[in-house]
């Protein structure tokens, strides 16, 4: 194990490891606790009693941030001609088609939502061992395969993100950045787990969220209590 400079020391030891605080503490210890010199990211790591490899177990969503995620998210709008016009206004970053289909066959995926139609999705198919490794491939379940293009955009653009369980059980998602107040940091992560609260799967036994831990880039992880959430 690589040696821990002196602020990494500083940051464990201000976080009690066999203790769990509650959301509001974990929003305020997390920006205590990182010394990068970037805007770092926050990030929750909810784990659950869900077999993921069940379909009916799997675990999967859209929320909106009341705060945003902080990051400047750039959104690809594949869309016919009669929507260019209502993909640009609402904000995507960028607005086509086919001569985006041709990059993303030659391996361009600079960007980090793709907003589309349901006319659309067939010409996507072929495409799908270039989007689906890199979470890329629109679905409708999150919104992003639907007809109304500008408030798919508009949403991702304020903060809508969507997340999924992992093969472990394990949900990950980034909820703001470090620079953001506690408050906000809290508020945000609130959403989120109240949200995969409310996808508990019928056929889930047992303890559903079964733990819950706050941390930022590179810092060290802080238990959430649930009991508190």
């Amino acid at each position: 194990m690589a040696k821990l400079t002196k602020k990494q020391k500083e940051a464990y030891a201000k976080v009690d490891s066999s203790k769990s605080y509650d959301l509001a503490a974990a929003s305020a210890l997390v920006k205590d606790i990182t010394n990068v010199k970037f805007d770092a990211s926050v990030d929750l790591a909810i784990r659950l009693g869900v077999d993921p490899r069940k379909a009916n177990q799997m675990v999967r969503g859209v929320v909106t941030l009341p705060h945003g995620t902080g990051k400047d998210v750039k959104v690809l709008a594949l869309v016919t001609p009669d929507k260019e016009a209502e993909a640009t206004a609402a904000g995507a970053d960028y607005v086509g088609l086919d001569e985006y289909l041709q990059k993303i066959k030659g391996g361009w995926t600079d960007v980090d939502v793709i907003i589309t139609m349901p006319s659309v999705m067939g010409k996507l198919g072929p495409l799908g061992r270039v989007l689906g490794p890199r979470g890329l491939m629109p679905n409708p379940k999150t919104g992003t395969v639907t007809m109304d293009v500008a408030k798919a955009v508009s949403d991702v653009k304020a903060g809508k993100i969507d997340f999924k369980v992992d093969k472990t059980g394990i949900v990950h998602a980034a909820i703001g950045k470090v620079s953001f107040d506690a408050q906000k940091i809290e508020e945000n992560a609130n959403e989120l787990i109240q949200t995969i609260i409310k996808l508990k799967p019928t056929t889930s036994k047992g303890t559903y969220v079964k733990s819950v831990f706050m941390s930022s880039t590179m810092s060290p992880s802080i238990a959430v209590d649930m009991k508190a959430v």
